[in-house]
């Protein structure tokens, strides 16, 4: 695989399902229907409120790892202790906005790096959120107030995290490029808002098809509706699958 990302994977590996459902026996049987097919499963605030950590343990026992995307955004205490939570819970990744700020991000991996040494557990992958998916650059600038330009933007908070010491980045593919160039071979990329060609956009602004974003220099790919919404998802996952292998 020719692409620039940073971590040698194989396809089923760079696949992460989106598990956008509220019931936990149906995100569940879903797990047991893909789980040969893809790597990691996401639990979003959907089905974290609905479910609570059993959804999380559940998946971990089906051999499975979980990336809990719940973004947490708040004072860097407040955070951290959520962030103990996670790693307690066995998720193999989780998210925390770097709009938080440095010291938010750096008492984040702080606490969780020393709760693991001490409790003897393995260090979940933490990474920043920078600019979600459905955001435009005039939302950006319009409603959220930045001035400057969308890439600008997720450069800099890229840095920012990197500066934290987090493992890597959500970002969209759109933004992959200049993420990879600027911040190397090591740091992780997270893309959501991944739609191949015979997929519609949905609410996503800032898209691209997983053949691009692996070219670009993903690491991951965070794909839900695109998947299971068609009509026969494993064929859909298998269409995937080469399209990333073709890279």
């Amino acid at each position: 695989m020719t692409a620039k990302g940073g971590v040698k994977m194989s396809a089923g590996e760079r696949l992460i399902l989106a598990l956008d459902v509220s019931e936990h026996d149906y995100a569940i049987e879903l797990v047991e229907k893909f789980k040969d097919y893809v790597g990691i499963f996401k639990v979003g605030p959907e089905l974290f409120t609905s479910s609570g950590p059993k959804i999380v343990e559940d998946i971990n026992k089906k051999g499975k790892k979980v990336f809990l995307d719940l973004k947490f955004h708040d004072i860097p205490n407040t955070v951290s202790r959520a962030a103990i939570a996670a790693a307690r819970l066995g998720v193999y990744m989780f998210n925390v906005h770097a709009s938080g700020g440095l010291e938010m991000m750096r008492k984040c991996r702080d606490s969780v790096v020393e709760t693991c040494l001490k409790e003897n557990m393995e260090r979940p992958k933490i990474l920043g959120v920078t600019v979600l998916t459905s955001i435009s650059k005039d939302v950006l600038r319009d409603e959220v107030g930045i001035q400057h330009s969308l890439k600008t933007h997720v450069k800099y908070l890229s840095g920012l995290v990197l500066k934290a010491g987090l493992d890597g980045v959500v970002a969209s593919a759109r933004e992959v490029s200049i993420i990879r160039n600027h911040y190397g071979k090591g740091f992780l990329i997270v893309t959501p808002g991944i739609r191949p060609s015979w997929s519609p956009p949905d609410d996503q602004k800032r898209t691209m098809t997983p053949r691009e974003a692996i070219r670009e220099g993903a690491d991951y790919l965070v794909m839900g509706r695109a998947i299971l919404q068609q009509a026969d998802p494993l064929k859909a996952i298998e269409l995937i699958t080469l399209e990333i292998l073709a890279v």
